[in-house]
């Protein structure tokens, strides 16, 4: 190498280190808060979480719901193409720090001026003793070329541990859809069963009215009753009847939206309708909050997408750095395809090595970097609010699935107190000691007590699944 190409060499390299030294510097990152050492003073570990779906759920109709939902529903077939296109995009990332190799091949033909330097220039060479060039000039090329960009400053691999972050960070997307998918057809389940159990309380209480209108007519046929007690016992037991089809009506949307969960066309649920107020949720364990971190599927996904922003940001600040690019290419070129094979006159090859730093466009160059370090701060930001988020769903879930137990116990003496004061408020109507109106409103409480009972009950099924849930579990 000589003098002159060592100096522009240094002048290129000076160049670039007094860019690079302009480079904007990274905006500082705060901490993550900490999370609480516990939920409400219990340092017991034991976690439900670690309990697979299939051992948590007792009901094999739900079993086997949850089973159809997992392979067939639509969001969790879109979340794993998504998985696919992350994992494609890591061969984009992995290609590009490898070098790019191709076969070129191509043909043309130049005429150019007798006068022209070139034209002159070609008018006196001959190709051989006694034979010119031909005019006009043929042009025939075979080679292979390969482009290689020297990942020196790691933007490539930073680009490709960025891109390994967002696939994993999209498994546990696929995760987190899994474990909302499970709560959500278990949700919709316990749903229907109570529906079930409501209709059936209703049908019961229209045939109670139904011999209390009898009563009534019977005793307004021996001048006990008056006509206004017989209309008031008929519109109650219109008023039940139409709450069957509301019932009817809930019953048909929550049946269609279990199936649309089952990706599916509406069919009916097949379910066991009794025994629903005596099944017993789980025992609920919640651990500590730390744990969250390795249990939550959102909560690992929001972490690596934390760690691909930072990995982003060091990406974009290496485009301030000058590039080394290496381009050859070896083949065959001549003027007439039958030289092609002539070796070593035919044979073409070259080597080119370039330096290139920013110089023009560094305020488009500053924009992307600034804007790579402002979706770090948001995805920290956003993996702090994930942890927040979780640590206040199991909170409130455990308080929940505490003041339900309560609430139930106390709902389930109101209904038995309720149910023993209709036969004591007939037997006084029957004597003229009540008006229709006290039987009315007994019939009527004890019909709202059964139904609220069969919801706190509901209510009860769900805080467990949603407990399980927000704990992380389902997934594994």
């Amino acid at each position: 190498m000589n003098k002159n190409m060592i100096f522009k060499y240094s002048i290129a390299i000076s160049i670039s280190i007094a860019i690079v030294s302009c480079a904007p510097a990274l905006a500082p990152v705060k901490e993550v808060a900490k999370v609480p050492d516990s939920y409400n003073s219990s340092l017991d570990t034991t976690n439900i979480s670690a309990i697979k779906w299939k051992t948590f759920f007792k009901d094999k109709n739900l079993i086997n719901l949850i089973d159809i939902a997992l392979s067939k529903n639509q969001e969790l077939q879109i979340t794993l193409q998504e998985i696919e296109i992350a994992k494609n995009d890591i061969r984009v990332r992995k290609g590009t720090l490898l070098p790019s190799v191709g076969l070129s091949a191509g043909s043309g033909i130049e005429k150019v001026g007798r006068y022209t330097s070139q034209g002159a220039g070609d008018a006196t060479t001959e190709i051989k003793p006694g034979r010119e060039f031909p005019d006009p000039l043929g042009d025939f090329r075979v080679a292979a070329v390969a482009n290689w960009e020297i990942d020196i400053w790691k933007k490539l691999r930073n680009s490709k541990k960025a891109a390994v972050s967002r696939y994993l960070s999209s498994i546990e997307g696929k995760n987190f859809v899994i474990t909302n998918l499970i709560g959500e057809v278990a949700n919709s389940y316990y749903e229907l069963l109570a529906l079930d159990n409501q209709l059936e309380i209703v049908k019961q209480n229209v045939e109670l009215q139904s011999n209390a209108l009898e009563i009534v007519k019977f005793q307004k046929d021996a001048a006990k009753a008056t006509e206004l007690g017989v209309q008031r016992f008929q519109a109650e037991v219109y008023d039940s009847k139409s709450r069957e089809f509301e019932i009817l009506q809930a019953i048909k949307e929550t049946e269609n939206r279990i199936n649309f969960l089952l990706g599916r066309f509406p069919q009916e649920i097949i379910r066991e309708k009794s025994n629903f107020l005596s099944a017993v949720p789980n025992i609920i364990s919640a651990g500590i909050p730390s744990q969250l971190l390795a249990n939550r599927p959102d909560i690992k996904q929001a972490e690596l997408e934390l760690v691909a922003a930072k990995l982003d940001v060091k990406v974009a600040r290496a485009e301030f750095y000058p590039s080394l690019d290496i381009a050859a290419s070896i083949g065959v070129n001549a003027f007439k395809s039958s030289y092609l094979t002539t070796f070593p006159e035919s044979l073409l090859y070259n080597l080119v090595g370039d330096i290139a730093a920013p110089l023009i466009n560094r305020n488009a160059i500053k924009a992307e970097f600034l804007s790579a370090n402002a979706r770090q701060i948001q995805a920290l930001y956003n993996y702090e609010r994930t942890i927040l988020n979780a640590y206040l769903e199991v909170s409130n879930q455990v308080a929940n699935v505490s003041n339900l137990d309560k609430k139930y116990n106390l709902k389930f003496l109101r209904v038995n107190a309720l149910t023993k004061s209709i036969d004591v408020s007939n037997d006084l109507f029957k004597s003229a000691r009540v008006d229709y109106f006290e039987v009315l409103m007994t019939q009527r409480d004890v019909l709202e007590s059964k139904l609220e009972l069969v919801e706190t009950k509901k209510d009860q099924l769900n805080a467990t699944v949603a407990i399980y849930r927000s704990l992380g579990g389902g997934w594994k």
